[in-house]
């Protein structure tokens, strides 16, 4: 069935919504305002689904693409839109979600934009795959909704250095006989290949992820081999992944040649990176993040003392030290309590005291010591916290929690059992990390005085 159709907005996952004869239509690729034909290919009894046909009149909104590979990479999928708008589109998406909420769609800011827009992207992930009769190597990202590779020579939202050497992977590789990975035989040794890029420095941090229990001598060789080929290249190593899974990388990582972290500076931090280090892809847009918590702070307290709850490298305790009387930070991942234990050793900073251990069990411990926090950072994964968590986050902070979220639909549902306990959502600050895509990053500033 085909329809014509007037798109109103953008679904949380990046999709045009029109509505025909009261149910909800879903159609990819389009702009809020564009006219468009569809051929809708799947109904429910809830909404439809439409593939875009035709766009009868274009949206004011809409753009041309700056990348050659738009149409068919699943990397960036709103770059037809112009950016101003895209961050509008942003604001809404955030304001839809905390609308299970009476008011809170209220309390929701203007986007703050990237910095950014072009080579913002400083953590690279390519799937490597080959071809069945020619033995190519493919590197790139997925076509949308599938595992197919878009073979990517150019991509203009990452540093023009990391072209470089996934193109030199490409073309070198099959010199040493490394064959690229088959998901569906489970065969082939390279799997995928991670680059760490330094915003501050250029240097590039290169990890062949193998499917094999040991580097074989051919990879080492060929690890060699990129790591003399370019200045920029101060470390390579490999991570060792032979499960029959979508993780790209282990726990498991050993250092082949040079170093095994690149340097990145945040708010006068130097911090250290490894290839399984949590840190932000856009440095300059988290930045505006930390700043942004470090001014709330240093604006409405004076010496706090300061929780930072999955903390990674502990990014937010080392940044908010030096307003804060003492910073305790929480994180279960050893190696990145260890980096940050280094990195707070090279920036001299003596009040941060870092634990190595589950955030909700921490909590637990630290109420019945009958420790409180004037405030507590909590920055989970995409999950959002638990239930429990929250409710020990509750207990041991005195006045304000900050909560950094990637995902608004479980902000909202945090902060709906938050306020439901009588807390007070102040304001929730979207920042844009991801340009040309629906993610978006947020900062919810809640208030636990007068509960």
């Amino acid at each position: 069935m085909e329809l014509d159709i007037t798109i109103e907005k953008l679904s949380s996952d990046g999709r045009g919504i029109a509505r025909y004869n009261g149910v909800v239509v879903f159609v990819d690729k389009v702009c809020p305002q564009d006219r468009v034909r569809v051929n809708i290919f799947k109904q429910n009894k809830s909404y439809w689904l439409g593939e875009l046909i035709e766009i009868l009149d274009k949206s004011p909104h809409r753009v041309k693409p700056f990348c050659p590979m738009h149409n068919v990479c699943g990397g960036c999928n709103l770059q037809h839109i112009d950016y101003d708008y895209q961050l509008q589109c942003k604001k809404e998406i955030v304001k839809d979600a905390m609308g299970m909420v009476d008011g809170l769609s209220e309390q929701v800011e203007d986007v703050v934009p990237s910095p950014q827009i072009k080579e913002y992207r400083h953590k690279i992930q390519y799937p490597i795959r080959q071809t069945q009769v020619s033995k190519r190597i493919l590197a790139g990202y997925f076509k949308p909704k599938s595992h197919d590779i878009v073979n990517i020579k150019y991509c203009p939202i990452q540093p023009a250095i990391c072209d470089e050497i996934i193109d030199f992977i490409r073309e070198t590789a099959p010199m040493y006989n490394i064959e690229g990975y088959d998901e569906k035989n489970h065969k082939g040794l390279l799997r995928h290949v991670v680059i760490r890029s330094s915003a501050k420095t250029g240097e590039n941090l290169v990890v062949l992820v193998i499917n094999s229990n040991k580097p074989n001598e051919k990879i080492k060789d060929f690890a060699l081999k990129l790591y003399d080929r370019f200045d920029k290249v101060i470390g390579v190593g490999v991570n060792i992944n032979t499960q029959k899974t979508n993780l790209i990388m282990t726990d498991k990582t050993i250092s082949l040649y040079g170093k095994d972290y690149i340097e990145e500076d945040i708010c006068n931090i130097t911090f250290k990176i490894g290839a399984n280090t949590f840190f932000q892809v856009n440095p300059k847009s988290a930045e505006n993040i930390f700043r942004y918590v470090k001014n709330y702070i240093k604006t409405n307290f004076e010496t706090p003392t300061i929780l930072d709850a999955y903390a990674g490298i502990s990014a937010f305790g080392l940044v908010m030290s030096d307003v804060a009387k003492k910073v305790v930070s929480v994180e279960e991942v050893k190696p990145s309590v260890d980096l940050a234990k280094e990195v707070a050793g090279v920036n001299r900073i003596k009040n941060l005291e870092l634990y190595c251990e589950d955030s909700e069990k921490f909590f637990l411990d630290v109420i019945e010591n009958g420790q409180k926090f004037d405030i507590t950072i909590l920055d989970p994964p995409r999950k959002g916290c638990t239930e429990k968590t929250l409710e020990y986050a509750l207990k041991l902070t005195k006045s304000k929690i900050i909560y950094v979220s990637c995902n608004p639909s479980t902000l909202a549902r945090d902060l709906k059992y938050l306020t439901e306990q009588g807390a007070k959502v102040e304001s929730i600050k979207p920042f844009d990390m991801f340009c040309h895509t629906n993610h978006i990053e947020n900062v919810a500033i809640i208030n636990l005085l007068n509960r």
